[in-house]
């Protein structure tokens, strides 16, 4: 019996990475939606009935940060048990606190991690 493709939000505003991220998830059985903007991300909450993962980056265009994105979907009682990995260049302890306090499933510092270590905890908390 063939299993249901997850579907991934990916929210990274760097397009050379969202690109590499998206066609290593895809290729790891992930459908994927690609969002580079907070508002965007958030639409896409709204429009797509079944979000089962969200890779997010802190840094991202328009307005807000992944902070922001992270406390609208974990007060929402649809969104926040949605499983959310924070993938941003930097981790100042104080930083990796807040996304903690507010419920991530992980925080990873991009130099200290690579793709495939990401996608594999990700497999892992969706199976």
């Amino acid at each position: 019996m063939k299993t249901k493709r997850k579907n991934v939000l990916i929210v990274e505003d760097e397009k050379p990475l969202l690109n590499a991220i998206k066609i290593k998830l895809e290729n790891s059985g992930f459908d994927v939606i690609t969002s580079r903007t907070v508002d965007q991300a958030l639409r896409y909450m709204e429009d797509i009935p079944q979000i089962d993962v969200i890779w997010l980056d802190h840094y991202l265009l328009g307005k807000g940060t992944g902070l922001d994105f992270v406390v609208a979907i974990k007060n929402n009682e649809r969104w926040k048990k949605i499983p959310v990995f924070v993938v941003s260049n930097t981790a100042s302890p104080e930083k990796v606190r807040s996304y903690i306090k507010f419920g991530v499933t992980k925080y990873y510092t991009k130099a200290d991690f690579r793709l495939d270590e990401i996608i594999d905890d990700m497999k892992k908390i969706t199976d």
